[in-house]
């Protein structure tokens, strides 16, 4: 599953489509000591696990904390079935 665009720090917005019914999600920060949070609609996803896909539109909001400043980002994963 691959971002489009492909990831710039600046861009807040992507879209990546699956036919899976679950892909691992890991998202690394740019700088050391980041704070990185994903959320899968209302769940909360740990770092490098599976996130499981409702056919369809599914989003997913990354949130990346460093010092006093915060990034959100979406990214809206569109699965559908193999």
């Amino acid at each position: 599953m691959a971002l489009t665009p492909s990831f710039q720090p600046d861009v807040l917005e992507y879209t990546a489509e699956t036919s899976d019914a679950t892909n691992t999600i890991t998202a690394t920060p740019l700088r050391k000591g980041a704070a990185v949070e994903i959320s899968h609609g209302e769940k909360t996803v740990a770092n490098g696990t599976a996130a499981t896909w409702e056919e369809g539109e599914n989003t997913l909001t990354i949130t990346v904390r460093y010092g006093n400043s915060t990034r959100v980002y979406t990214v809206v994963v569109t699965h559908t079935a193999a």
